[in-house]
Formats: C-alpha cells, structure tokens, sequence
C-alpha cells in the first residue's frame, strides 16, 4: 500500500485500499484515519463538504482497529504520513471494532499486560517491524545454507535423551511409555544424516527447561542447526562468520525503514563483516579478571561475563577452546590439549552475548562412550547415536543458531520476549 501510493504516478489517482483504523481523530468537519495493513500506514481524510453524508456518518462511528475499505483520491500533503494521504470518497465497513484494551500509558508502563494481550499487541507497528525483520532473518538463513549446497531436513520433537543435558528436559505423557521428552535439539540426528546427505540443516523450534529469567532464554524458541561431514572447527568457524554477515546484510538491504523505526543503530550493524574478532577461552578468561570478574578457569560464561565481554569490540567475536566441564559431553577433546574441547561460541557484540554454538563431535566410538560414562551419563540411552561411530565414521562439525536472540540482537531489543510472536518462559504459557 504505501509503496505504492509513494509513486508520483498514483497522484490524483482514484484507488481502494483495505486495512485497520490504526489511530483516528475527529473533528466536526473532517475525520482523519491512519490506516494500517500488512505494508505499513497511509492517511485518510474524510471531509464533511467533500464526502457523501453517509461516508461522513460512517467515518464518525469508527474506533481503533475497525476493520474497513476506502475508495479515495490520492493526493500530495508533506504533513501526512509518507507525504501522501486518501482524500476518501467512500467507505466500507467490515467491522466496527470494541473499544479497544491498550492504551498509550500501558504501552510505556506495563510490559506485563502487553504479554497478555500479545495476540492484539502484535498490531502494533514496533511488533510489525520486528517480525518483517524475522521474516528477513529466516529467508536469509535458508538462502545461505541452500546457496552453499547444504539440504534441508526435518527431525522429531519427541526424543529419549538429552542433548544439553537432563535438568532442561520437558518430560511428555506419550502414550504408556515413560522417559520421552521434547527436544532439545535436532544435532544429533543432524549427525545422523550426514552420512546420507553430508551437508544438513534445519530449522525448527527447540524445548529447554530452564528455570530462568533473564532477558535472553524462552522455554521455547527457534533454532537453526547445521552439521557437515569431512570438517573440523575451523571450517565450521568461517561458516559461522558467513551466515551472520550475509543475515545481517540481508537485513540492511531490505528492512532499513523497519530497523530505523525500532530505532537501531544502523551503523553498528554495518560493522559485522567478516572475519571477526578470534578469542581462545584463556584470553577471554584474563580479558575479564581485568574487568573484576572473579572467574575461575573451567567456568562457562554467563550473561554478564559475555556482556561485558562483548562490549570490548565493535563486530562479533568467536571465543574457542572452552574446557571439557563447560561444554556437553559430545564434543571432541582438542588432541593437542585434552582438558579443553574443540569448541566454539559466537558472541553478538553490544552485549548480547552467545547467538551460535558449535564445535567438532566426537567421532570414536570408544571416545565417546568413555566421555558419556566421564559425564555420569548411561551409554544405553544414547545406543543409537553411539553406532554413528560404528559404520564408516568420519570427522564432522556442526552448530545451532538461536534465531530469537539473533533477531534480539539485530532489532536492538532489551528483551528476547519481543522478538517472537507469542514467548514461551517460566511464567508464560498464553496467549
């Protein structure tokens, strides 16, 4: 709609448009109507000496979200919305909406109401600009992973072992049978399907259980995970640096309006281009006791030691090497130093912390049984995944993206709850 109408073409143009009464004022000779449809906001202008009396009397009667049709006039006014507004002729009435529940000062004060009404809130241009961004972000990662000879596949929800480990595991009633969760993640039949297809990924929503609340964990959330035969950490390394840099970029080129609507500091996203900043885990150790974090070698990061990390640069970096205790059982130990692993975290700069993990798998049989059993873990839940090591075992790597924190990131939100349509947390299981 508002593309269109930008065109100098359209000017003194007769056209219909359809949308949603977004904000409307009335006055005794004229109604002004800011409708709203799936492109954006035009202005409409009802006028009394111009318009039917019934047009006029209908204009009056309309309320916030009143679902219509117009036939107007286009015409040129600087002061409108985009430098065009609807001299309206005519109108059509689908619905005229209740007085609708969110106002001004809930929008500003209360982000707790605006979760319960999320299904009304997601009319909201902030809400619309977000999900035309993550529209973006989901066509970019399929575009990559299909241009760089990757196939997709698809994996069950139901599974019977952990991937992260056992504490986030949402249990399911599944019939009589007992022990069988929703997933974690799709890796380990990724790992499965390489050795049919080589080069996997998929994207599909993943379960946790995590009993958090911070500003960067949903309970459920969308994951983009690849896995590849013949490669190592660094080849998994350079895709990671691909895949960002060709989302972001996707974004700047076809969603700029939306990321200045948000408000986003377009500049420090021009700055992710590849290579990014390399970090082996020591540095990023010694990097922050000098910050004052009181951190002890063998320590995962947590949100604000990956906060504080990341505000030191200016485009994403990739911290590698972490010690065995700090990543799940799975992944390789580096042969050259056996205590860490070869394993690898992306962190988003500006302090959004970890958006990839990854790292090469272990691919001896008897390795890997040995780091289960090292990890307090039975060997007979994970039978299957074993005899991957079996029959023709090669060397692989793999990853996952979280692709809300990635539109977190990208948007510049304070929240991963804004960055999906209806969030799933510890508190929130509605709408």
């Amino acid at each position: 709609m508002k593309d269109a109408l930008r065109k100098h073409s359209l000017l003194d143009k007769e056209v219909h448009l359809r949308g949603w009464v977004h904000r409307i004022a009335k006055f005794k000779d004229k109604v002004f109507i800011i409708l709203r449809d799936s492109t954006g906001i035009i202005q409409c202008v009802v006028k009394k000496d111009l318009a039917k009396e019934e047009t006029f009397r209908k204009a009056k009667q309309l309320t916030l979200e009143s679902s219509i049709a117009v036939k107007g006039i286009v015409v040129a006014d600087r002061r409108a919305p985009g430098g065009r507004e609807i001299h309206v002729e005519d109108i059509k009435v689908f619905q005229v909406a209740e007085p609708f529940p969110i106002r001004e000062s809930a929008v500003k004060s209360n982000s707790e109401f605006l979760l319960d009404v999320r299904h009304l809130w997601i009319r909201s241009r902030k809400m619309q600009s977000i999900l035309k961004v993550r529209d973006t972000i989901f066509k970019a990662i399929h575009e990559y992973f299909r241009s760089h000879g990757f196939y997709e596949v698809q994996c069950p929800m139901f599974v019977t072992a952990a991937v992260e480990g056992g504490a986030t595991l949402f249990e399911v009633k599944y019939f009589d049978r007992k022990n069988v969760y929703l997933t974690q993640s799709a890796q380990f039949y990724l790992e499965a399907l390489i050795y049919s297809l080589e080069k996997v990924y998929t994207v599909a929503p993943s379960f946790r259980a995590e009993k958090s609340r911070t500003r960067r964990h949903l309970t459920e959330f969308w994951h983009a995970e690849m896995e590849m035969a013949w490669a190592g950490l660094e080849d998994i390394m350079k895709i990671a640096e691909e895949l960002i840099e060709y989302i972001v970029k996707k974004v700047l080129d076809e969603r700029l309006e939306e990321l200045t609507f948000l408000g986003r500091d377009i500049e420090k996203l021009e700055e992710v281009k590849a290579p990014f900043y390399r970090l082996t885990y020591d540095e990023a150790v010694e990097i922050l006791r000098k910050k004052g974090f009181n951190i002890k070698w063998g320590d995962d990061f947590g949100a604000d030691e990956e906060r504080a990390l990341t505000m030191e640069f200016d485009k994403p970096i990739l911290v590698y090497g972490y010690p065995e205790k700090a990543k799940a059982f799975y992944h390789r130990n580096d042969p050259k130093r056996p205590e860490t692993t070869l394993s690898v975290d992306l962190l988003a700069h500006e302090g959004y912390g970890e958006i990839i993990g990854g790292g090469e798998r272990i691919w001896d049989a008897e390795e890997l049984v040995a780091k289960i059993k090292r990890f307090g873990l039975d060997p007979k839940d994970y039978q299957w995944y074993i005899d991957l090591r079996r029959y023709g075992s090669v060397p692989h790597a793999g990853f996952g993206l979280g692709v809300d924190r990635t539109v977190m990131w990208i948007c510049g939100l304070k929240h991963i709850r804004e960055a999906i349509p209806f969030p799933r947390d510890i508190r929130r299981i509605t709408p």
